[in-house]
């Protein structure tokens, strides 16, 4: 029982990290809009994700249950180094997500200025050269171990040896320590947002004033200057007045921003969580092993670790899911991106531009301007605005 629930589970896991990393992947490298500053992270991310999901949990589950590594001196050192760049490059990864996010959230002007693709494009280089280096020890310290199974035969398990304290420090500790860092600052920055906010619009209630915020559009965190009520303008029968209309707006943004707000503090407490709960038990058993091999292989061989393994390889399947498909947008470049009639959408999204800048006089849409062509006998006319920012919308939605 307990051999085919873990090859379920490994299974499951497996496929769903296989799918979501390799949607991820495809979805970026088709769509050239949606690569962005962060989206450049993800998708080595993803990456890095997609190789942990191929040569760690084969290599992991079929010995555990054969008891017995049959593949070889050669493929443990190759499997064993690979599984240590995937990890590497991942938990690097996300460190630099934390910085990136820390930055345009915390110091929004000056990220900026150093925050480009070409810039996001020397940090992945430089995260995958450093761990293809930083690995090296693991095809040297990898080997064969013979040991006596139950049943009184040989078996060889793929061991490292040492190098677990080095590794704990590296690849858990430190990063754990700046993630919980960066995202504890980002989080104290939201909540100081949250609560500006909210005593703005209880000011705005007792002094009978209005406050409009900015949007998180830009993550700038500035706000707009209060304005004094003037005398309300004398009531037409079927007339809107256009500044009841900013009020709303203006109430509206203020729910909004605290709802995203509020939204990005969970999601970040999510991420500090998931990898703290993934990477966890795995480093403690590797500090375990560090100090007393014998009594660690004794306890934990068998179920018992293969369960903590496949608990560190879900992060490979979690990852997919936080970063990316809880993103409106990422889902919305998905569809658009396998949907089978994105050809002959794109093309009617064309043909009603043409038309509504034909019947506009194409002024309106070529210079953009304010989407009103004026008529010879002075009337107004509109120049196909809503059909323009409707194919922008679609361009604008894959972006993340």
């Amino acid at each position: 029982m307990n051999q085919s629930v873990r090859i379920v589970l490994y299974v499951l896991i497996f496929l769903l990290s296989f799918i979501g990393n390799s949607l991820i992947i495809t979805v970026l490298v088709r769509n050239r809009r949606m690569r962005t500053v962060t989206n450049l992270f993800l998708l080595s991310l993803a990456v890095s994700d997609l190789m942990l999901c191929l040569f760690c949990m084969p290599f992991t589950l079929i010995p555990n249950l054969m008891k017995d590594f049959i593949f070889g001196t050669g493929m443990c050192k190759v499997a064993t180094y690979f599984m240590g760049i995937s990890v590497s490059v991942s938990t690097f990864n996300l460190v630099a997500i934390s910085l990136e996010r820390y930055s345009a959230i915390c110091n929004p002007f000056k990220s900026r200025t150093w925050q480009t693709k070409s810039h996001a494009a020397k940090v992945i280089t430089a995260t995958w050269v450093v761990s293809f280096l930083l690995m090296l020890p693991y095809p040297i310290g990898s080997t064969l171990v013979p040991f006596m199974r139950s049943n009184n035969s040989t078996g060889n398990m793929c061991h490292l040896l040492g190098l677990y304290v080095f590794l704990l420090l590296i690849l858990f500790l430190v990063p754990g320590i700046i993630m919980m860092t960066a995202y504890g600052l980002t989080s104290l920055e939201l909540y100081r947002g949250i609560k500006f906010e909210m005593a703005n619009r209880n000011n705005s209630v007792a002094n009978g004033k209005e406050y409009c915020t900015s949007n998180l559009k830009n993550g700038n965190g500035c706000y707009l200057q209060p304005f004094k009520r003037k005398r309300p303008d004398p009531v037409t029968p079927g007339f809107v007045n256009p500044k009841s209309k900013l009020r709303r707006v203006c109430s509206n943004s203020t729910t909004a921003n605290l709802k995203a707000k509020k939204r990005v503090i969970r999601m970040l407490l999510v991420i500090v969580g998931l990898f703290f709960l993934c990477w966890t038990p795995i480093f403690v058993v590797n500090a375990w092993r560090a100090f007393n091999r014998r009594s660690a292989d004794r306890v934990l061989s068998g179920a018992p670790i293969s369960f903590i393994h496949l608990l560190s390889y879900t992060s490979a399947c979690v990852n997919p899911i936080v970063y990316c498909f809880m993103n409106k947008r990422f889902r919305q470049g998905v569809l658009a991106t396998f949907s089978c009639c994105r050809a002959d959408f794109e093309e009617v999204s064309r043909s009603s531009t043409q038309r509504s800048a034909r019947g506009a006089g194409g002024l309106g849409t070529l210079f953009g301007g304010t989407g009103v062509t004026r008529q010879a006998d002075g009337k107004t006319q509109s120049s196909g605005t809503l059909t323009r920012l409707t194919d922008t919308s679609i361009r604008g939605s894959a972006q993340a």
